[in-house]
């Protein structure tokens, strides 16, 4: 698993080098954003972790250009307390967030659950609900005839709700299956990429109902809205 790390913090770097390499991953670093465009854009990475506040180029920028050309995983490292750097990094497409400090073992988890769902299981059966179509095989999305390009985390939560159509996935079960951990009051991840989801898919009836206090639903036709 080759990861890369874009961060600034030579010591915090040298740290995490011996701490994934215990934990199994193959790490690479980058110290400045203009670097760390160029080798997650050369470079063969399964997942990218890109702190905010870098030298040349900063973190939102490097995502945004990234995202242009690529949809590997990328986990922000954001200032605790900072809410509005983590709703940029998952308005630019990051797949999660992870305020600093933070314990190492937490962001192996959180590197882990990503690595996951990119990886996936064995692709299931096409799906197609309300002028969707879905196709685990090759991770491709269209709607009304009209591919939809989506980031792994966006099409990973289109295709728990598309294979529960009809019926509200929670916020805590789809926290659960995609990150590994329980929701909390202020983590509002998995509400950007709903919206993300929405913008995209970008058809003239609702698709994704918000069931108030409850969740999520996929809507089976127009006429459930």
């Amino acid at each position: 698993m080759r990861v890369l790390v874009i961060d600034d913090d030579v010591e915090l770097a040298a740290l995490l080098r011996e701490f994934l390499q215990r934990e199994g991953f193959t790490p690479d670093f980058a110290y400045d954003g203009s670097t760390g465009l160029a080798r997650a854009l050369e470079g063969n990475y399964d997942l990218v972790v890109l702190d905010v506040m870098l030298p040349r180029l900063d973190g939102f920028e490097i995502l945004r250009r990234l995202r242009r050309q690529s949809g590997v995983p990328v986990l922000m490292l954001t200032a605790r307390g900072e809410d509005v750097d983590r709703i940029v990094g998952l308005e630019l497409g990051a797949d999660d967030y992870l305020p600093k400090p933070f314990n190492p073992r937490e962001l192996a988890a959180r590197m882990r659950a990503i690595l996951r769902r990119a990886e996936g299981g064995p692709p299931g059966e096409r799906t197609e609900v309300n002028s969707v179509t879905l196709d685990p095989g090759s991770r491709s999305v269209f709607s009304n005839g009209r591919k939809v390009e989506l980031t792994t985390i966006e099409f990973d939560i289109l295709e728990l709700l598309m294979r529960s159509a009809g019926r509200v996935l929670s916020r805590d079960a789809l926290m659960e299956r995609l990150y590994s951990r329980k929701a909390t009051p202020f983590d509002r991840s998995v509400d950007m990429h709903i919206s993300h989801l929405r913008r995209k898919l970008e058809t003239d009836k609702p698709l994704i109902k918000t069931v108030r206090g409850v969740g999520y639903q996929f809507l089976r036709s127009s006429d459930e809205a």
